[in-house]
């Protein structure tokens, strides 16, 4: 194709804002989480989070090479999927595991379909999901150092079995308690979060629509804002709401659209958790919602001025 007619993907250059800018501005977001990570989790934090990002950082440069497209991996992004990948895994997870999941979200979900700007689904999410159901007797959370891997329980297991055992609000709050290496420490994201809406790469109101919708179904259904709180603090919740239910390409473009979005996550998370066979269902509402992001963004287009007055209107 004649390059004068070629179109890249958006954000484009001329409105301050580049795609490898705003991936740079993702991956200082997720630093707290990753160090917050490295704290409570240990050394073997890193395993799962640098196999991820250098498995997917390769396979990009990899698939480019052998079908002669140009050369993409400056833009970041494969750093960034591999990155929230990474963060969304424990560390039980084998190391060719975390590989052959990088694979399948850079290749198959992201490359295949035209690369950055043409994936119908976030390849992070998706690949979660797919080593969900591949492999789902590791996919379980990790213990903080010093704490019994084997009769211990991720906060939503004690949840979904009557809640006797949970770790206080407070450890909860700074992540000292079981689950993915990077989804644990709340205080960690929510300081990610401040950063990209200061920053202005995401909306705030998609988080917290999401979280919010979370904790007021749990509420009305429990009568319990305690418990509400631990539904909301428990699994990768605030990673998923921050990182990556506010993806650009995955989610409706206009206002109206990305709360529809964000409450649909919502109400399809807490149906997950409550009413089906995985307790966690953070990454199934976010694919779905995924899925349904082309017909809501029609939905809630706005009626361009001129088009939306009566039938009979000339």
């Amino acid at each position: 194709m004649d390059k004068r007619f070629e179109t890249p993907s958006s954000p484009f250059t001329h409105c301050g804002a580049s795609t490898q800018r705003i991936m740079l501005d993702v991956i200082i977001a997720l630093l707290p989480a990753t160090a917050a990570a490295i704290v409570i989790f240990g050394a073997p934090a890193l395993v799962p989070v640098l196999s991820c990002v250098i498995a997917a950082v390769v396979s990009e440069f990899l698939f480019n090479a052998i079908t002669h497209r140009k050369q993409s991996i400056g833009d970041l992004s494969a750093v960034v999927t591999g990155l929230l990948l990474g963060l969304n895994l424990s560390t039980n997870v084998p190391v060719w595991q975390c590989v052959l999941g990088s694979v399948f979200a850079i290749v198959f979900v992201k490359c295949l379909f035209g690369g950055l700007g043409h994936n119908f689904a976030n390849p992070a999410i998706t690949a979660r999901v797919f080593m969900l159901v591949s492999f789902s007797q590791v996919m379980g959370g990790a213990m903080p150092k010093g704490v019994d891997l084997v009769t211990s329980a991720t906060p939503l297991e004690v949840l979904s079995t009557g809640g006797e055992g949970l770790p206080s609000l407070l450890d909860m709050f700074l992540g000292v308690r079981g689950g993915a290496v990077g989804e644990t420490c709340v205080i960690a994201l929510l300081l990610g979060f401040a950063y990209l809406v200061l920053r202005r790469v995401i909306r705030w109101y998609v988080p917290a629509i999401f979280v919010g919708s979370v904790f007021v179904l749990y509420f009305v259904t429990t009568g319990s804002a305690v418990t509400a709180l631990y539904e909301i603090m428990a699994g990768g919740l605030f990673l998923g709401a921050i990182f990556m239910a506010t993806d650009y390409q995955t989610s409706p473009i206009n206002d109206k659209g990305k709360a529809f979005f964000a409450l649909g996550c919502g109400i399809l998370t807490f149906v997950i958790r409550e009413y089906c066979a995985y307790p966690e269902g953070v990454s199934l509402s976010i694919l779905v919602m995924n899925i349904l992001a082309p017909m809501i963004e029609k939905w809630t287009a706005a009626t361009p001025l001129g088009l939306g007055g009566p039938k009979n209107a000339k």
